[in-house]
């Protein structure tokens, strides 16, 4: 009964809130009708969280009273859950985008409501007593394969979610994953309400392109410059001054400290009790056990056997730039290398031995050349069609819609929101606003966005980004193809296990490192001239510098991010500070800049806690499963065929690692990925 009492509380409290028709909502659409999200009102957003959990609340009573058969209980759930995910997820991007400040608001408040259901929903003892009827009933051995997957998979997320708790304890559980949800969005809004500012002489601003400056000029001598990611790597990269370095540099890693480090000890803190609630020894242990990994052992072993390769390489490399800063006997307050100075001599050796000024290249790299010879790239290789929609209904003037054809079938729609503004989360994402599922209306199509802070196009200049931000545009689209290519039959089966998530959005970056396709679209914004081959040739030449000392700061991050979650000690917590140093003592370098926080401005060991390691764990799988575009052609239609059906599509109807043998013909290894670090 207890959970009824959460649900309807949170019903009634929504009840006081203004009403209007829903005829008159933009979010309550027909059938694959796209949101018509310029209409969309602060209003609007409070009463589709409402109707929302209305109607997801009846159709929970209504599961409860059926007979337990599959269609009953599991298909039942995936339309709940489905609905209640999509409401959550529209809420929570209008959080994330809306230049509105009260749909923010809104957006928030629905999000933490809708979040606050599908906790209650997952920890239902009344269904889960029904899932487990199906389970042990003969209708479970005549269903399809992906069928019993979802069954097995559910019970699972039900355990997960407190299920097996007595009512005083499901109830504990549920207020902390309610409190847990409301700290996280708190840091989020502290992370991108900053507005942090470096102001910078002539002087001050020597080495920085004139691209930027000219966008940052207030006045004679004077430049503004926002701390934001988008001129992160152009400062620390190009700045003369070490003054202007540092100076940039604890401005950036400061950001959302004051309030977020006393938010992130009592994450720690929440996360951890509702870990122990569940009979796990850490969050970590908790976290990991649905993911292919388990559990932390396999984790720190995996950390710990690339850490010892790349450490000595990592050492070379911090050498090297020490080295040369040594020599530098200008704009230098010591002979020390300091974390602030490790982008700049970096890329010292890129100008002076390998002839690459990534400044340079970017005036080849303008927004609209890439984008279109990105989908360009994923036309050809998945024999899709991708088709602009003009005048589209969106929520800033700026985002762009595009809708997904496999000849005449609408695949999914995506949206772009690509330059920073405001307010706007201020992180790089392919975000998923709806699963592709089957209702009894036909196929509903997906839908996602690709959040972007890229570096925004000025009156005289279009937006020019950098072959890094090319990689993460690759990257992040990756991300959108793996959402619309999942044609399931079940939401809750669209998205892969975590922890090989990022594998088919990384897998996409190598295409950015051939010159045939490069060149078709990395034609200089002014001249038109194509990205010359001898510069093409001296940027792979370049491709491993620092490789080792690059792979070891992921390397830190992901230690970092486990230390969190796997060794919190509620007698004795951390000091999140401390904490940089002692790593940094175990791994042999010293990085950590004394006075700044990078622990209040990264979003994943707050909203994606034991996550980082996924990143490494998933290119091994990324790079393994390219060899087979390199064997055949990195615009071969068969081979990205192959790849959308077997690993796109896929979702979690099928045992990925399965999968992934079918697609490379033999078992998966890390040789190809220990090859692409240079480490072999």
């Amino acid at each position: 009964m207890k959970s009824l009492f959460y649900v309807l509380l949170i019903v009634l409290a929504f009840g006081c809130t203004k009403q209007t028709k829903v005829a008159d909502n933009p979010f309550f659409t027909n059938l694959n009708e796209a949101v018509d999200y310029a209409s969309v009102s602060a209003d609007d957003i409070t009463e589709y969280a409402e109707i929302t959990l209305k109607n997801s609340t009846k159709a929970i009573e209504k599961i409860k009273s059926n007979e337990p058969t599959f269609n009953h209980v599991f298909k039942s759930i995936d339309q709940v859950v489905s609905d209640l995910t999509i409401a959550s997820n529209r809420c929570f991007m209008l959080y994330w985008v809306s230049p509105d400040s009260l749909s923010r608001v809104n957006g928030l408040a629905g999000f933490q409501q809708l979040d606050s259901l599908s906790n209650t929903i997952f920890s239902d003892k009344a269904i889960y007593e029904k899932m487990l009827s199906v389970r042990e009933s003969d209708e479970y051995e005549t269903l399809e394969d992906h069928k019993k997957l979802l069954v097995d998979q559910q019970i699972l997320n039900f355990k997960q979610s407190g299920v097996n708790l007595d009512d005083d304890k499901r109830a504990q559980f549920i207020a902390l994953s309610k409190e847990i949800s409301e700290l996280s969005s708190d840091y989020s809004t502290n992370m991108n309400s900053s507005n942090e500012i470096l102001v910078l002489d002539e002087n001050g601003a020597k080495g920085l392109s004139e691209n930027l400056k000219n966008t940052y000029k207030i006045a004679e001598n004077r430049y503004e410059i926002p701390v934001i990611n988008s001129t992160r790597l152009p400062v620390l990269n190009n700045a003369q001054s070490e003054e202007t370095r540092k100076a940039y540099y604890i401005k950036y890693f400061n950001i959302g400290s004051e309030k977020n480090l006393v938010i992130l000890d009592k994450l720690l803190q929440k996360r951890h009790e509702l870990a122990k609630l569940l009979g796990y020894d850490s969050y970590a242990a908790y976290n990991l056990y649905p993911k292919m990994a388990k559990n932390p052992e396999t984790v720190w072993k995996f950390l710990n056997d690339l850490i010892d390769r790349s450490k000595e390489k990592a050492k070379s490399d911090l050498q090297i730039l020490q080295d040369l800063k040594k020599k530098d006997t200008q704009n230098i307050l010591s002979t020390t290398l300091m974390d602030w100075d490790v982008d700049y001599y970096t890329n010292q050796i890129l100008k002076t031995q390998y002839q690459v000024d990534h400044e340079k290249i970017r005036e080849y790299l303008p927004m609209e050349q890439c984008l279109t010879g990105i989908l360009n790239v994923y036309e050809t290789l998945f024999g899709l069609e991708f088709r602009k929609i003009e005048d589209a209904s969106v929520w800033h003037k700026e985002v762009d819609m595009y809708e997904i054809y496999d000849g005449e079938n609408l695949m999914g729609r995506f949206y772009l929101d690509l330059f920073p503004r405001p307010n706007k989360e201020s992180w790089f994402y392919g975000v998923e606003l709806k699963s592709g599922r089957a209702t009894k209306d036909g196929y509903e199509v997906p839908a996602s966005m690709l959040l972007g802070n890229f570096t925004r196009p000025t009156e005289t200049l279009p937006s020019l980004i950098s072959f890094k931000e090319l990689n993460t545009l690759f990257h992040e689209f990756g991300h959108i193809m793996d959402g619309m290519s999942y044609q399931g039959d079940f939401a809750l089966q669209a998205n892969a296990k975590t922890d090989f998530n990022e594998s088919m959005a990384q897998i996409f970056e190598n295409w950015t490192w051939d010159y045939d396709i490069l060149s078709s679209f990395a034609k200089h914004y002014k001249t038109g001239e194509v990205l010359p081959k001898e510069l093409f040739d001296n940027m792979v030449k370049a491709k491993n510098v620092s490789s080792g000392h690059d792979a070891l700061s992921s390397l830190r991050k992901c230690v970092y991010d486990m230390n969190l979650y796997d060794k919190y000690d509620p007698e004795n917590p951390f000091d999140t500070d401390d904490l940089w140093r002692t790593i940094d003592k175990d791994l042999g370098v010293k990085t950590y800049v004394e006075g700044t926080h990078p622990q209040g401005n990264w979003i994943h060991i707050n909203t994606h806690p034991v996550y980082y390691y996924g990143y490494l764990w998933a290119e091994v799988y990324a790079q393994d499963m390219f060899t087979e575009f390199e064997k055949n052609g990195l615009l071969d239609f068969e081979t990205g065929n192959r790849f959308r059906e077997l690993i796109l599509a896929n979702g979690r109807q099928k045992d990925i690692v399965q999968s992934v043998e079918e697609f490379l013909g033999r078992p998966s290894n890390n040789e190809a990925y220990i090859k692409s670090l240079g480490l072999n």
